[in-house]
Order: C-alpha cells, then sequence, then structure tokens
C-alpha cells in the first residue's frame, strides 16, 4: 500500500486585504537522497506549511483587532485552516509515535 503525501491547503489567492503571501516549501534539507531523506522532507515542508498557515491567521487576528481587517470571513478561514492542520499534525505525530512503541515492542 502506498502512502500519499500529506498536503495543506495552498496559501495562494488569499486575497489583496490581507497583505499575507503564500508560503512555499522548505528547501532546507540537503545532502544525500533516499526513502529517509524524502520522508524527512516531507515532514519538514509539511511543518512549514503549518507554520505558514498559523502566521497567517496570526496576522489576520491582529488586523481584525485593530480594525485593518476589511473582511472578517479571511480571519475566520485561516484560523479554521490553521485549526484543522494543527489537528491532523498531532493526529500524525501520535500514530508516528505509536508506529515506533509499537516497533520497539517487535521481539527481534
Amino acid at each position: 500500500m502506498e502512502i500519499s503525501p500529506l498536503t495543506f491547503p495552498s496559501l495562494s489567492g488569499t486575497g489583496a486585504a490581507t497583505g499575507i503571501s503564500s508560503v512555499a516549501p522548505s528547501t532546507a534539507v540537503s545532502g544525500p537522497t533516499g526513502p529517509d531523506t524524502e520522508f524527512g522532507s516531507l515532514v519538514l515542508d509539511g511543518l512549514d506549511r503549518l507554520e505558514g498557515l498559523t502566521d497567517k491567521a496570526d496576522g489576520l487576528a491582529v488586523q481584525a483587532a485593530t480594525g485593518k481587517l476589511e473582511n472578517i470571513h479571511d480571519y475566520t478561514i485561516a484560523a479554521s485552516e490553521a485549526s484543522v492542520a494543527s489537528q491532523m499534525t498531532v493526529a500524525l505525530r501520535n500514530r508516528a509515535v505509536e508506529a515506533f512503541n509499537e516497533i520497539m515492542r517487535m521481539q527481534v
């Protein structure tokens, strides 16, 4: 069974009123290639996208609090996206910890 990579919602096309730019994937991982480094790149990319979503929601929250945000629904959508992405990341982390513990319990 092949597992597809985790993708988060795109941040492009968020509107001119937000003033928040889109988030580019991380290219910080370099070195040898292989399944381990590809997985590590996917994890780092997912975390970078999560950080971008939360930064966007935080920026819109500040704009809403200061009265500079014209459309409050932009903040509501961004906060919901960040919340769902955070919940998914925590769920994936929990599953990875469960898998690690399962592997550690295996007898060799």
